[in-house]
């Protein structure tokens, strides 16, 4: 079983001077690595965690059945209706970049835990890929060549083109600003880099913003002298309500920029609120759900519901099986076990937006000898476009959540497909 490989494999690692070579060489010039040594130095995790194709092909298939319910009318009308307005406007077009799909594997369980519209990491998991060390040939087979990871940036490049197009423009895209709140501040900011360094490789201006540096004026988005055609979304404030968003605001409203993802992608995937919709048999039926993606959804998406005062009571006796989110949530931030709640974090629950989710156990990456260090949980963050996988990568931690802090920890590639006969067969002396 590859689950086996997660406890005793220690082979295949980071080779780290090669991490270092490859930051470098995408922005062309030195200090990548070292800004990621300084910024995030718990960003990459040591060791690959591995995967059996089958999960592969049904983290595959939810993705599909989400992205299938999310485009019936039904369904549309009944999410935006609770929408703010901004999330309603604009009813077809850009579907949105970089969706993360979230999901916990364990012991063969598969559960989507979350779903985001502004997934980071893609671009730190494509030179995390071209940084892989392996010891023999049957783990040479599982990881990705430089020619398989040139492919993925190139579909990322395209995936910005088509929401260009799918937003009705016949004129070649040309501009593209990298948007979120003090950016130089952010935790991922090297990422920011890369994304700027892929752009301009392609032949597109590309900048990195802040909201408030942003103008509206002549019908265009502007950063100083430069217009700009498509915004890269990063922020986390998804209906732009914040002071500093208004211009950008505008510019999405008088469909002067094209926005991606957009607030009404969020408000269709990444409302948790949606994930007790996802997960009620009766809701899907209702809204005229096929029955083989009712199965698959119910299968995969552990039973959450809004939490209500009235069910105060009940709610509190479960919460030992239970994981508490708030609605507007990101980051994990405010998000609690419900084994280790308090009676005050309790009371402050009921007082917010929150969902109680059904626990499913993340998987477990055991990362050298079990007797002197614990295991590592891992979460596995599927890149999604338009209802296709792009990308699958894990992320190890230790704790309650994902933090990007635990020493050893961090985005892992995800392998699968090891000929684990190959790795345990004796090798035999030549003749």
């Amino acid at each position: 079983m590859l689950n086996d490989l997660n406890h005793a494999c220690f082979c295949l690692s980071l080779d780290r001077d090669a991490l270092a070579q490859a930051l470098d060489a995408q922005l062309e010039q030195p200090g990548l690595s070292a800004l990621m040594r300084e910024r995030c130095p718990s960003v990459f995790a040591a060791q690959p965690v591995f995967v059996a194709a089958p999960q592969l092909q049904r983290i595959a298939q939810v993705v599909r059945a989400v992205d299938s319910v999310v485009a019936l009318p039904a369904y549309r009308e009944q999410v935006l209706a609770a929408a703010p307005a901004i999330a309603r406007a604009g009813l077809a077009g850009p579907q949105g970049v970089f969706f993360g799909y979230d999901f916990h594997l364990d012991e063969g369980r598969l559960g989507l835990i979350e779903i985001n519209t502004n997934a980071g990491g893609a671009m730190l998991n494509a030179v995390l890929a071209r940084a892989q060390r392996s010891c023999c040939p049957a783990m040479d087979m599982v990881v990705p060549t430089p020619a398989s990871v040139t492919a993925f940036e190139q579909r990322l490049v395209d995936m910005f083109r088509q929401e260009w197009r799918l937003a009705g423009h016949t004129r070649p895209l040309a501009s593209i600003a990298i948007v979120d709140a003090a950016p130089e501040q952010q935790y991922l900011y090297p990422e920011f880099l890369l994304f700027q360094r892929l752009f301009q490789r392609h032949g597109l201006q590309a900048v990195i913003a802040d909201p408030a540096a942003l103008q509206w004026r002549d019908g265009r988005l502007w950063l100083g002298d430069q217009a700009i055609d498509l915004v890269y979304n990063r922020l986390t404030d998804f209906y732009l309500q914040d002071a500093s968003s208004a211009a950008l605001r505008q510019a999405h409203a008088q469909q002067g920029v094209v926005l991606t993802p957009h607030p009404q992608a969020h408000a269709l995937y990444a409302d948790k609120r949606l994930l007790a919709l996802f997960s009620d048999a009766q809701q899907l039926q209702a809204l005229g759900v096929p029955e083989a993606t009712r199965q698959t959804l119910l299968a995969h998406i552990p039973h959450t519901e809004v939490v209500q005062p009235r069910h105060a009571d009940r709610l509190w006796a479960q919460r030992r099986s239970l994981f508490f989110k708030p609605v507007a949530g990101y980051g994990s931030r405010a998000a609690y076990r419900g084994d280790k709640l308090t009676r005050r974090v309790w009371q402050d629950i009921l007082a917010g937006d929150y969902v109680a989710q059904a626990i499913v156990p993340p998987g477990e990456r055991q990362m050298q000898d079990e007797a002197t260090a614990p295991a590592m949980k891992f979460d596995l963050r599927a890149y999604a476009y338009g209802g296709e996988v792009q990308w699958v990568a894990a992320r190890l931690y230790q704790g309650q959540t994902t933090n990007f802090r635990t020493p050893g920890g961090g985005f892992a590639p995800v392998y699968s497909g090891v000929d684990i006969a190959a790795l345990t067969k004796p090798t035999l002396p030549s003749p």
